[in-house]
């Protein structure tokens, strides 16, 4: 069924009405609980000070010249390095000293100096570890001692949730295309809380990891089917905000984490509070109805036919009659054209060298802008200061930026918009690098800054790729960009792990990427009043006509902005997150 006839509809029952958009606020809020979970191991998986436990009662505590300390005080006074240590009397006399991973035995039990050039015997950890319980009273890695030779284990929370999103942007998409958009919509829901609920409640690691790992399938099975759903509501007028500003739900989920992990300092309690956010979108879901462009996909005419009816009521216009808007699409060669998109594989993304130079491009742009996304939120922890305060501030700037995005990209153009973005944010890196980390206040300033610039890039992508590409690879281009973009996500927990080696090794690794992509996309021809392209000839004249002074710019920008969903599926849908 040949969506551009289908537009029609929304002449006649209006484009963004009230039926609408009750139907975008409720899907758009559980877009909060997607942001929830892609960013709660933010807090959950902290790894707080510690030593190794005694193999038995302390009856005195030395840690340099302080002495009578009870064992746990002392965890807040350790340093993240590997020298410091506690000395501990036992009650049977021993004398025992505490490291981070190792645990050393004095042979002379004469004097409780902290200095002590004796002979001593190193012992493991067996005993467990003491934590320091000043900031969190337990997390993940407290819970089952992921730490030292565990502590790869900790390493891997984040970048498995990372692969679970990948596997649901896929596997969901499918379900929805067979199934429909509404049950896909009410199974990702109840199964967010059901694995939220779970992971909370996990008996041990492995448990815990595998509800995470479906918890993320379904966050993400329901971004990518939610934003279809919406979309098919939306008519073209209005889907250029609409599509950008879901965004801007995801970043209240940020603001969420940033709240809860300050005023609950338990994880399993953090997870479960967090995770019941999803609620009020399972009550409602029972009421939402599947789009028409499904249900005429499926020859399902006379439901599709009620419920254009519906939206006809709601928004207190004329309705139509499908069967003489769409006649010219049940009978027409259009109606096979879906299929014939679908028949193309990733080798079409390199039709060409010019073609193949802007796919490169491309998907570096949209690999930046996860890894800068989720680079500078979960990096929020270690800017100094207050930990949550900063994750709050990074997750409010995110919407302003998709403002600007809406304004902009249609005043001085997409690929403007988008290089500017990243130079900025390239720039934000290099600063922040620059900056002592006493000023910690100052580098949470920068941090927004480039935080500000990646999100506009990182909304703006989504669309300028559709723009790029003619229509018989439109959906392979996005789709591809998201999946490359999901690869990202995956790494970005390991670049921010690396920062215990040198805390500023993910403002480099973002730097560098952004500034790279930020010169190539200048590259990138501009799409700005552009009709979209149809054959891959229309899309190699973009770079001729984007070079002639001549090139006449059409008056329709809004409408060239989201044409893209001529061929919109849930394959080419996903937000990016």
């Amino acid at each position: 069924m040949g969506s551009r006839h289908f537009e029609g509809i929304y002449d006649h029952v209006g484009h963004f009405g009230r039926f609408q958009r009750v139907l975008y606020f409720i899907c758009a809020f559980q877009n909060i609980s997607c942001g929830i979970h892609y960013l709660a191991s933010v807090f959950m998986g902290v790894t707080p000070h510690h030593v190794c436990r005694p193999p038995g009662n302390v009856s005195q505590v030395v840690f340099h010249n302080h002495s009578n300390w009870s064992l746990e005080d002392t965890g807040a006074l350790l340093s993240s390095g590997q020298k410091d240590y506690v000395t501990v009397q036992l009650q049977n006399g021993e004398i025992w000293e505490l490291s981070r991973c190792s645990r050393n035995k004095r042979e002379n039990t004469s004097s409780l100096g902290y200095e002590y050039t004796g002979s001593k015997k190193e012992f493991p950890c067996v005993d467990g570890y003491i934590y320091d319980q000043n900031t969190w009273k337990s997390t993940a890695v407290t819970q089952w001692n992921l730490v030292c030779d565990r502590k790869w284990l900790a390493m891997l929370i984040q970048p498995l949730f990372m692969f679970g999103v990948l596997l649901g942007s896929v596997t969901f998409g499918y379900f929805s295309d067979r199934l429909g958009r509404r049950v896909v919509l009410w199974a990702t829901s109840s199964s967010m809380f059901l694995f939220g609920i779970a992971a909370a409640f996990a008996v041990d690691y492995y448990t815990f990891m595998a509800a995470r790992f479906f918890l993320a399938m379904v966050a993400s099975g329901y971004l990518v089917v939610g934003f279809v759903y919406v979309m098919e509501f939306i008519g073209m007028k209005s889907r250029t905000w609409a599509s950008v500003h879901l965004h801007s739900f995801f970043a209240v989920g940020t603001l969420l984490v940033a709240l809860t992990g300050y005023l609950v300092r338990t994880w399993w309690l953090y997870q479960v509070i967090l995770s019941t956010v999803t609620v009020p979108f399972i009550l409602c879901c029972w009421v939402l109805p599947e789009t028409p462009f499904w249900l005429l996909s499926e020859g399902r005419y006379e439901e599709a036919q009620k419920i254009v009816d519906i939206m006809a009521k709601w928004n207190r216009a004329s309705s139509c009659k499908l069967s003489e808007l769409l006649s010219l699409d049940l009978q027409g060669p259009v109606s096979n054209s879906p299929t014939e998109v679908q028949k193309h594989n990733l080798s079409y993304l390199f039709y060409n060298w010019s073609i193949t130079k802007r796919t490169l491009t491309v998907w570096l742009i949209w690999f930046t802008g996860s890894l800068g996304f989720y680079s500078f939120s979960l990096n929020s922890v270690n800017l100094g200061g207050n930990e949550y305060l900063n994750l709050f501030l990074l997750g409010v700037v995110e919407i302003p930026a998709y403002t600007f995005v809406c304004i902009a990209m249609d005043k001085v153009g997409r690929r403007t918009v988008l290089a500017c973005s990243l130079f900025c944010s390239a720039l934000a890196c290099g600063v922040v690098m620059v900056i002592p980390q006493k000023h910690y206040i100052l580098g949470v300033v920068t941090a927004m800054v480039g935080k500000f610039a990646i999100g506009a890039a990182f909304g703006l992508i989504y669309l300028y790729t559709a723009e790029l590409y003619p229509t018989i690879v439109r959906s392979l281009a996005v789709g591809s960009g998201s999946m490359v973009c999901r690869l990202a996500s995956i790494l970005a927990p390991f670049s921010v792990d690396l920062s215990s080696i040198w805390i500023f090794i993910p403002q480099l690794f973002v730097g560098t990427m952004a500034l790279l992509s930020g010169v190539l996309t200048l590259k990138l021809p501009e799409t700005l009043g552009k009709r979209l392209a149809t054959t891959w000839e229309e899309a190699a004249k973009l770079e001729s006509e984007n070079e002639s002074k001549s090139s006449k710019l059409l008056p329709t920008t809004n409408n060239s902005g989201l044409e893209k969903t001529e061929a919109i599926t849930p394959r080419d849908s996903g937000l990016g997150e």
